[in-house]
């Protein structure tokens, strides 16, 4: 069975979904980046789950692939085995190892999404998070977007305080993906704790990028969200 859950079988069983049409698609919401065949993210998602037993070398192969749905592929095996009902600690690990190990393939918004918070998140989550604040301060942005979107698994056990402490990390961060990232996990702690992100938005509301306060405020009541954005547009119009 194992010699059918390798690299070259979910390879050649997803090329085969390529479509021209929707190379073009991702032409759109990727622009310059060719390294898309065709392939619609839910037919890689409904593949991943047939190879989730993958074994931590082919999935290393997949991801040293230039094709951007093999290494998504590769991400969402990552990302459904680390949480799957039977997974064992020592594949929870192996995975963790290797999405660290392996982070320059983990190299756009999308993959990080895939597999920050179940793999990383997951694992850490009765561990010490240091590796997460490493992550933060990385000069690479993919990996500063992990260690901020690792923390969902942390919010799934109403437990806030990595997401607020990584977030004032990032909150002066010069990328926007980064920015986008920390926000949605931001909106994520106002539904766990509410009280906590209107602490952090009353701190950082007049410097915070916009791109990122937008994405923190999204499910505040409108009149909320409203002055939040107009005390950030002020203190931006009063800068020099």
């Amino acid at each position: 069975m194992t010699g059918d859950l390798d690299a070259a079988t979910f390879q050649a069983r997803l090329w085969a979904q390529a479509r021209p049409e929707q190379r073009e698609a991702y032409r759109r919401y990727f622009p310059g980046d060719e390294s898309f065949i065709g392939v619609r993210m839910g037919a890689v998602f409904a593949l991943a789950k047939e190879f989730l037993a993958m074994p931590l070398t082919e999935i290393e192969a997949l991801l040293e692939s230039p094709v951007h749905e093999d290494r998504a592929g590769a991400c969402s095996v990552m990302g459904k085995s680390a949480t799957h009902k039977r997974v064992t600690p020592e594949r929870q690990h192996g995975l963790y190892d290797l999405y660290l190990r392996r982070h320059d393939r983990i190299d756009d918004w999308d993959l990080v999404d895939l597999a920050a918070h179940q793999v990383l998140g997951t694992w850490l989550l009765d561990r010490p998070r240091d590796p997460l604040y490493a992550l933060a301060r990385s000069d690479a942005w993919p990996q500063r977007r992990s260690a901020i979107v690792a923390t969902a698994a942390f919010l799934k056990h109403g437990q806030v305080a990595e997401t607020l402490a990584i977030a004032r990390l990032l909150v002066d961060d010069p990328y926007d993906l980064v920015h986008k990232g920390t926000g949605w996990m931001l909106r994520y702690a106002g539904q766990v704790d509410r009280p906590a992100l209107l602490a952090f938005l009353g701190e950082h509301t007049a410097t915070m990028p916009r791109a990122m306060l937008r994405a923190a405020v999204e499910k505040l009541e409108p009149d909320e969200r409203a002055a939040y954005l107009s005390a950030h547009r002020d203190n931006q119009t009063r800068d020099p």
